[in-house]
């Protein structure tokens, strides 16, 4: 009898088995993400929200702590500090400040920074093949000079005026291209500086008498203040060339060719799979956006109506986004 009553209880144990494995198989994320945006504007806000998408993709669960530093450098280092303290699996960086601030105060936690136009000169990586800190990231290096000359295919001008935040490494460095392009070009070159969005209109209403048209970079402070330039561009009648896609599809602007920030968002998310599944970023060059899916051409119609101006035919084929009686269509 006893030994029946041990084969019993054995035969119980085995069924209840599966049950109690099936409740210590719950998954529970520990993966936590840190990304710190400089600001909250369609183009970075398409990157972050590329990354999540990415990693759902891969079938990798992580929790997401998302901070933005509202144009502000002290809180771009709070938002690291926290991300320090909290030991985040892996912390992102998207915009050149916030990358900063990342690199400058986080220890033995992987970066990734996304949306930096020259991480060499922002002093994220020595090198762009690599570097000896767990950096790495995609760089958003804008065609500067033939945006200038896409804009000159529909208007010609003489004078261009640009638009920077002095304090923003990732705009100074444009600001240079900017101006060595208008000297090849044969331009003069207008410059205004802020030094934060609230500063924006006013530096705008500074060179609008003076300048034919308008060139905004990938400048993060300008562009998420683009309503305040578009207001005063549209009632000047002066025409703003944008390499920012995503926010020209909100604002008046003649033309923008850019990248397609949602797919810098997924090539970010790819580089962050990758560490994850164990690749030392230290290992990894910086990723650029090279496929010509990776480019938006915007041509906003009602603009060029409003302006007076013909968008040669070539380029509306080339376009795959164009703007016409107040709404978007996508080719």
């Amino acid at each position: 009898m006893k030994k029946y009553m041990n084969v019993v209880l054995v035969l119980l144990v085995c069924a209840m088995l599966p049950i109690s494995l099936a409740f210590a198989e719950v998954p529970t994320s520990k993966i936590v993400i840190g990304i710190s945006k400089i600001v909250a504007h369609p183009a970075l806000d398409a990157v972050e929200k590329g990354i999540q998408d990415e990693l759902a993709a891969e079938k990798i669960s992580a929790t997401f702590d998302l901070q933005n530093a509202n144009g502000d450098i002290g809180t771009s280092a709070s938002i690291a500090n926290k991300f320090q303290s909290e030991h985040v699996t892996l912390a992102v960086g998207i915009a050149t400040p916030t990358s900063q601030s990342l690199v400058n105060t986080l220890k033995g936690i992987p970066i990734v920074f996304s949306a930096v136009t020259d991480p060499v000169k922002a002093g994220l990586v020595p090198s762009l093949k690599g570097s000896k800190k767990p950096v790495t990231g995609v760089s958003d290096m804008t065609p500067v000079k033939q945006q200038i000359e896409l804009l000159l295919k529909i208007k010609k001008i003489k004078r261009l005026g640009h638009i920077y935040t002095s304090s923003e490494e990732n705009a100074a460095v444009l600001a240079g291209v900017v101006k060595q392009s208008c000297k090849e070009l044969g331009l003069e070159y207008v410059e205004t500086t802020v030094s934060k969005s609230a500063e924006v209109k006013q530096a705008v209403q500074a060179i609008i008498r003076r300048v034919d048209a308008i060139y905004i970079s990938t400048d993060n402070t300008v562009v998420s203040a683009m309503s305040a330039i578009a207001d005063v561009a549209t009632k000047a009648r002066v025409p703003i060339m944008s390499a920012d896609p995503s926010s020209a599809e909100k604002y008046p602007v003649l033309a923008a060719w850019g990248f397609d920030y949602y797919k810098m968002g997924r090539a970010t998310g790819k580089v962050i799979g990758e560490i994850l599944k164990g690749k030392k970023p230290e290992q990894m060059p910086t990723r650029f956006m090279t496929k010509a899916s990776d480019v938006d051409l915007l041509i906003n119609l009602d603009v060029a109506k409003k302006l007076g101006l013909t968008i040669p035919k070539d380029m509306l084929k080339t376009a795959n986004k164009v703007i016409e009686n107040g709404k978007l269509a996508n080719k």
